[in-house]
C-alpha cells in the first residue's frame, strides 16, 4: 500500500519544485510506528503525505490515524503564541510576559498557601525526556508533592498488578516477535483492531499458525471476529470469569507443578478459594456459559505455550488491579511466563504510556520505577539532582484525587501539560467546577482544548513533527523519535517550556539543558540500577539499532527481550499469586429498575483519546463526526429508540445526548459510547468518581444508565 501511495503521489513530479522528507514517529497509540512525512512544494502551495518506515515493532505499517497525523499539526487552529485571559478573552502576549506572570502567580500562591498548593498534571504523550523533566520540575523547582498524569487512567491497573505479581512492571514480558508462535492467546478487554491496528498482523499470523484465540468482550468487534471463541461477558465481571477459568484449570489438572513449586508463592490459597466456587454461579454472574468457560480453560491449559493480553476493558474498573492479577494467576498456574512464546502483555493505550510512568510523573514514583517512599531511592535521586534529601517531597495523590483537592481548596494553582482532564476524568462536571476554583491555571497544549478554555494562561507546545525525544512503546522498546520540522510561530518544545519556567522561578541551575539528548543522559543516570534501567541506552545506539527493550544496564547489553526467564523481581525471586474474591465484582454499581442498562466505553478506529488532535484532522473526523450509542435492536425497540436517532443517556451523575446506532453484536443488557467527544457528548459525565483502592483507576467500563429518545 505504501508503494502504491508513493507511486501515485510522485506521478505528478512535473509539478514539483522541491521535495523534503522528514523522519518521525506516530503521535498516537503505543505501537509508536516509525514513519516519514513527505513535503512537496508546488508553485504557491505545499502538499504532504505520510508513509510508514521499517522498524522492529510495526514493520513499516501505518493505520489511518498515523497516515493522517500531519493534518492536525498543520491545522489553522494550532496555537502559535502565548495567550493570557483578560476579561474572559484570550489575548496574545510575549513569552517574557508569560513567564513573568507565572513567576508572580506561582510564587504568590506558594507564599500564601504552601509549596503543596501548586500541582502539576502531566501526560503520557510526552517524551521520556519531558516526562522525566516534569517530575523533576514538580519536586525540585516547585517542591510540591502533587504531580500525577493522565496515564493514571490508562495503565495504572496493569502496572500495579504486574508489580504485585511479578515485582516489576513492563508492558510486555516478551517482544511481539513471539506472538505468532504462541499456541493459545487470550485477548481480555482489548479491541486492538481499532485501538492499535498495526499490531493485528502478529495475532493474524498466530491464527494462521494454528493458535486458538479467545476474546473476552461484551461487544463483537473487529478483534473478536478474529477469535475462535468469543466470551461475551457482562461488563465488570472479568475477575469473576478469571476465577472460573482458574477453577477448571486447577480441578482438571492443567498445572505446571514444578514451576509452581519452584517459582510461585500463594498458590494454595488461590486453589482453596476457587475450589469453594460454583461454576453455575460464575456463569450466572458473568453471562458466559459453563461450556464456554470449560472450553476456554481447557484450550489454554492444554497447550504448551500461551499468552494473555489485557487492556482497558479489564483494567478500567474499580477492581481493575486485582482483575489483572487474576489473569496473571492463570499464567502462573500453567507455567506460561518467562518461557518462549509464553507471557503477558498490557496493551498500552497512549503513545508513551510505558515510558511516561517510569520516570517520575506518577505521584508515588521516581525515575527508573523507584519508589518515592523508599529512603534509599530518595537518597539516590537527591544525589542525582543535587538537592538535600529532606527537600524531596513525599508521595502525592492520583490524578482524580488532585481534582478533589483543588475543589477543597488545598491545591490552588496548576500547571497542566498536554492533557484534557475535563473530558478524560470521571465525574466530569465536578472536575470542571474544581478547575474553575484555581487561583492560577496554566495549560500547555497544541490547541485550545476543552480544558485549556478554563486556563488563565496557555503556552503553545510543539508537535510530534517538531519535538525530538525518546518514547517507550507497547513492548517496552525505547525508540528515538527524530523530529526536524520547524516549529510554527513562537512555539516551544515542552522541555524548553519547563526549563524556562524553572529559570523564572530561580531554579535554572537544575534545568540548564541544551538538547533532549542532554536530558536523556541525565535520565540514564537517574534510572541506573532501578527496575526500569535505561543506563545502557544512548541516542547513538537507538539510531543504529532501531530501539532497545529495557532493562539495559550497560552499553554492552542488548536489552532484555524476555523477562523472568530465571526469576521474578521480588526479593525471593518468586511470583506472587493473590486470591481475588468474586464479592468485589458484586459490590459494583448495578443495573436496576430505574437504570436498567450497563454502559461501557471505548475507542473507535479514527479517533484518539479525547479527540483534540484527531477531530482536527479532516480525513479522520469525516469517518466519525459525532459520538454514538451502540445498542442492540431489541433493547432499542423496548425503549422506543429508532436507528440513527438522537438519544438521551442518563446515569446517577448526569446526562448526554448522542445518536443511536443499532447493533446486533452487543449484549442486549449493555450499551457502548466512545469517549472522544466533549461537552454534551462527553460520556465521562456519566461515570462515577469511585476509584480502584489500589491503583486509583476510575470505573469507566461500568455505569448503570437509562436511555430514552430525545424527541
Amino acid at each position: 500500500m505504501t508503494e502504491l501511495l508513493l507511486k501515485y503521489f510522485r506521478n505528478k513530479q512535473q509539478e514539483v519544485e522541491k521535495e523534503k522528507t522528514y523522519d518521525t514517529q506516530c503521535p498516537f497509540c503505543s505501537m509508536q510506528c516509525k514513519m516519514q512525512l513527505i513535503e512537496q512544494s508546488i508553485v504557491s502551495r505545499k502538499r504532504y503525505m505520510t508513509v510508514g518506515k521499517e522498524n522492529p515493532t510495526s514493520e513499516g505499517r501505518l493505520c489511518m490515524k498515523g497516515a493522517n497525523a500531519h493534518q492536525h499539526a498543520f491545522h489553522r487552529e494550532r496555537l502559535k503564541y502565548p495567550l493570557l485571559k483578560v476579561n474572559g478573552e484570550f489575548v496574545r502576549i510575549s513569552w517574557e510576559e508569560a513567564l513573568n506572570h507565572i513567576k508572580e502567580k506561582f510564587t504568590r500562591i506558594q507564599a500564601e498557601d504552601g509549596h503543596d498548593a501548586m500541582a502539576v498534571y502531566g501526560s503520557a504523550s510526552l517524551t521520556n525526556e519531558e516526562a522525566y523533566l516534569l517530575g523533576k520540575f514538580a519536586r525540585v523547582a516547585l517542591k510540591t508533592r502533587y504531580i500525577d498524569y493522565n496515564g493514571r487512567f490508562c495503565m495504572s491497573a496493569a502496572a500495579s498488578a504486574a508489580n504485585q505479581t511479578f515485582g516489576m512492571d513492563r508492558g510486555f514480558t516478551n517482544s511481539l516477535s513471539e506472538v505468532p508462535f504462541a499456541r493459545c492467546v487470550i485477548l481480555a478487554g482489548t479491541n486492538i483492531a481499532e485501538c492499535q491496528p498495526t499490531i493485528m498482523p502478529y495475532f493474524e499470523k498466530a491464527k494462521e499458525n494454528g493458535a486458538f484465540i479467545i476474546a473476552i468482550d461484551p461487544r463483537e468487534t473487529a478483534t473478536t471476529k478474529l477469535a475462535d471463541l468469543h466470551l461475551q461477558i457482562r461488563p465488570g465481571t472479568d475477575a469473576v470469569l478469571a476465577n472460573g477459568l482458574l477453577k477448571v484449570i486447577i480441578q482438571e489438572g492443567y498445572l505446571d507443578h514444578g514451576f509452581i513449586e519452584e517459582r510461585v508463592n500463594g498458590f494454595e490459597a488461590v486453589k482453596d478459594y476457587v475450589h469453594s466456587l460454583r461454576l453455575d454461579q460464575i456463569a450466572e454472574q458473568t453471562g458466559v456459559s459453563i461450556e464456554q468457560i470449560r472450553t476456554a480453560a481447557r484450550k489454554f491449559g492444554k497447550e504448551k505455550s500461551g499468552m494473555i493480553f489485557t487492556a482497558r476493558g479489564v483494567e478500567q474498573q474499580i477492581d481493575g488491579s486485582v482483575a489483572v492479577c487474576n489473569f496473571l494467576n492463570i499464567l502462573l498456574v500453567t507455567g506460561k511466563i518467562g518461557k518462549l512464546n509464553c507471557g503477558y502483555g498490557a496493551i498500552t493505550g497512549q503513545g508513551n504510556g510505558q515510558g511516561a510512568r517510569e520516570h517520575g510523573q506518577k505521584a508515588d514514583q521516581l525515575p527508573g520505577c523507584r519508589s518515592i517512599e523508599n529512603e534509599e531511592h530518595r537518597e539516590f535521586m537527591a544525589r542525582v539532582w543535587g538537592i538535600p534529601v529532606e527537600e524531596l517531597p513525599g508521595k502525592g495523590v492520583s490524578a482524580y484525587e488532585m481534582m478533589e483537592k483543588i475543589y477543597e481548596g488545598e491545591i490552588t494553582g496548576m500547571l497542566l501539560m498536554c492533557s484534557n482532564p475535563i473530558v478524560s476524568n470521571p465525574n466530569a462536571v465536578f472536575v470542571q467546577e474544581a478547575l474553575k476554583k484555581l487561583k492560577f491555571f496554566v495549560a500547555v497544549d497544541l490547541f485550545v482544548s476543552e480544558t485549556a478554555r478554563l486556563a488563565d494562561l496557555i503556552l503553545p507546545s510543539s508537535s510530534y513533527l517538531e519535538d525530538t525525544g525518546t518514547m517507550t512503546n507497547v513492548e517496552g522498546r525505547v525508540l528515538l523519535r527524530e523530529a526536524s520540522f520547524p516549529c510554527p510561530g513562537e512555539v516551544k518544545h515542552d522541555w524548553e517550556i519547563i526549563c524556562d519556567i524553572a529559570r523564572a522561578l530561580g531554579k535554572g541551575k537544575y534545568f540548564s539543558y541544551a538538547s533532549p539528548e542532554e536530558i536523556f543522559n541525565e535520565l540514564r543516570m537517574a534510572s541506573r540500577g532501578g527496575i526500569a534501567d535505561y543506563f545502557g541506552i544512548t541516542y547513538d545506539r537507538l539510531k543504529k539499532e532501531c530501539g532497545l527493550l529495557w532493562p539495559c544496564p550497560d552499553e554492552s547489553s542488548n536489552g532484555t527481550n524476555r523477562l523472568f526467564e530465571t526469576s521474578f523481581a521480588h526479593p525471593d525471586g518468586k511470583a506472587v499469586m493473590a486470591v481475588v474474591p468474586n464479592e468485589l465484582a458484586a459490590s459494583k454499581e448495578k443495573a436496576n429498575e430505574e437504570y436498567p442498562l450497563y454502559l461501557t466505553t471505548g475507542r473507535v478506529v479514527s479517533h484518539y483519546l479525547t479527540g483534540v488532535q484527531t477531530r482536527k484532522s479532516p480525513a479522520l473526523a469525516a469517518r466519525n463526526i459525532e459520538s454514538f450509542l451502540e445498542i442492540h435492536p431489541s433493547t432499542a425497540k423496548a425503549y422506543g429508540i429508532g436507528d440513527e436517532k438522537l438519544v438521551k443517556i442518563e446515569s446517577r451523575r448526569g446526562s448526554i445526548v448522542v445518536r443511536s446506532k443499532w447493533s446486533e453484536t452487543i449484549r442486549p443488557d449493555t450499551v457502548f459510547v466512545p469517549f472522544h467527544w466533549a461537552d454534551s457528548q462527553n460520556v465521562n459525565l456519566l461515570v462515577a468518581k469511585e476509584l480502584d483502592p489500589i491503583c486509583k483507576m476510575p470505573g469507566y467500563k461500568l455505569s448503570a444508565v437509562k436511555v430514552s429518545p430525545l424527541f
